[in-house]
């Protein structure tokens, strides 16, 4: 995927615990710093989100780098607007904007349906966050519909595109959120349990890492691999639906004093590394934090990842799930 002199090499990763992906990066890593000395001249990619928070910072880091970055967005405005900054910041003037609604399966349909050239990476970073129990016209709880079905519904429909790329990555952008609860295939959308904003985003979350998990799987053979990434705590208009207190809670569980808030810089640390490193050529179902694949959640400390959101039985069940979901 890359050609950096600066890119952590194959043997970072047996410093480590074995299979474990070990990098130089970490928590404080800007996506500048993954990404420097990386080219990706010729190479398309999309980054959902790419006009607010980390997608900003993750387009223009891949922009950066001579990539062809299409910002899929709902508000065009916006996208526009944020094309120019990341055009007038990197020299780089392949800055696309598309119309994306990831909770609009006419949108997502269209999208696909337009998209005419290999794909080489598809950041899956748009999402909604602790939401008032909302609902889309099929019934849908909203951050389930946006965060992983939306998000599954273009994928799949950019299969042939990653698979006429060869080596094609995409990530899936979760969060240590995904702690709060796996997928509840019986009441996915909270039809006969009382609605909690967190524990409907915690689900959306594990749901991502789930999908990285059985996409590799299918589609592994087309030289296409998929990663989940969790950027950390960003200050954001993703947390729009959340109230300073809850965001004191949040920092509290995480850790207290030892929590502290990343800057979107650094934020899209993680997303580019899991896009572009060459540590994960050919390497998918995994789970990042801080630039390095996360070990198993540590008790008490809210980070590392679950094991029902890498659990292949519960990935099967969710892709057969999501089908059912978007032929209704």
């Amino acid at each position: 995927m890359t050609d950096s002199s600066s890119a952590p090499s194959t043997a970072s990763a047996a410093a480590g615990v074995p299979g474990r992906i070990v990098s130089p990066f970490g928590h404080d890593t800007t996506a500048g710093e993954v990404i420097a000395g990386t080219d990706l001249t010729g190479r398309d990619a999309i980054v959902t989100g790419g006009a607010s928070g980390i997608g900003i910072e993750t387009a223009r880091a891949l922009a950066s780098a001579g990539a062809r970055v299409t910002l899929a967005v709902r508000n065009i405005e916006a996208g526009r607007a944020t094309a120019e900054d990341i055009t007038e910041t990197t020299g780089n003037k392949q800055i696309e904007v598309a119309q994306l609604d990831l909770a609009d399966r006419a949108s997502v349909a269209a999208f696909t349906a337009s998209w005419d050239r290999p794909l080489h990476l598809l950041v899956n970073n748009a999402g909604v966050m602790a939401a008032p129990e909302t609902r889309t016209p099929e019934g849908w709880e909203l951050q389930f519909a946006t965060n992983h079905l939306g998000h599954f519904a273009l994928t799949t429909g950019l299969h042939g595109a990653l698979a006429a790329a060869g080596g094609a990555r995409v990530v899936s952008v979760s969060s240590t959120a995904h702690l709060r609860s796996g997928v509840v295939f019986e009441d996915i959308h909270f039809r006969e349990r009382a609605y909690d904003p967190w524990v409907a985003y915690g689900q959306s979350k594990t749901a991502n890492v789930l999908f990285a998990v059985e996409a590799t799987k299918r589609w592994g053979d087309d030289g296409i691999t998929v990663n989940a990434a969790m950027p950390g705590g960003i200050r954001t208009n993703l947390q729009r639906y959340v109230t300073d207190e809850e965001l004191d809670r949040m920092r509290a569980a995480s850790g207290g004093g030892q929590f502290s808030w990343k800057t979107p810089e650094q934020g899209a640390a993680t997303s580019v590394f899991v896009a572009v490193s060459p540590l994960l050529d050919g390497i998918g179902g995994r789970y990042f934090e801080d630039c390095n694949e996360a070990g198993p959640v540590v008790p008490g400390i809210r980070r590392g990842v679950a094991h029902y959101a890498l659990d292949p039985e519960a990935a099967e069940r969710l892709w057969a799930v999501s089908l059912e979901h978007l032929a209704a």
